[in-house]
This record gives C-alpha cells, structure tokens and sequence, in this order.
C-alpha cells in the first residue's frame, strides 16, 4: 500500500528549490530566456546586454529610438512575460 504522504520527485525538487530561495532566480534565469520570443528576432537584435536583479530586468538596447519605443510598451512586455510564467516574475523593467 502506497503511503498517504509520498511525495513525486518533482514536488521534493519544488520543495527544496523554495526552501533554498532558489526558486525565484529560475524563474528570473527563464524570464530572460523569454526575451527573444516575447519582443521578437529584430528587437532581439538590437538587444545588447540583459539580466534581472530582484525582479526587475534590465536591458541594455544599442538603438535610442527603439529603446523608446519599448520604454512606451514596458507594462505590456511585462505582462506578457509574466504571463508565459505563471505568476508574476518581472516587476519593473529598466531600459538602457
């Protein structure tokens, strides 16, 4: 007979992931992995440096006027980041 408590090996890696805080910074690392999809080849082009720190992901964009441009569509970026996620990951985003 199976034990009312067992636990799949999925659920035991959740479990010390959260317990270690390691949780939070996978997600950050998938979030990043997410950029190109999410914004697309020619502004991933232009993406020159990324990295996210506490939820808030900066981007370091070589073009100004596309980096306007995104500044104006943050929030949507965001979301749809987040979305992807599951739950919200990305706060903020800074643009450089």
């Amino acid at each position: 007979m199976k034990p009312s408590n067992a636990q799949t090996v999925g659920e035991i890696i959740q479990r010390l992931l959260r317990e270690d805080g390691l949780d939070r910074k996978l997600d950050e690392q998938q979030a990043l992995e997410l950029w190109p999809m999410v914004v697309g080849p020619g502004v991933n082009r232009y993406t020159v440096d990324r990295y996210v720190t506490d939820g808030v992901m900066h981007i370091k964009i070589s073009s100004a006027s596309l980096r306007n441009e995104l500044m104006m569509n943050r929030s949507l970026i965001i979301k749809q980041l987040n979305k992807i996620l599951g739950h919200d990951v990305i706060t903020e985003i800074v643009f450089r």
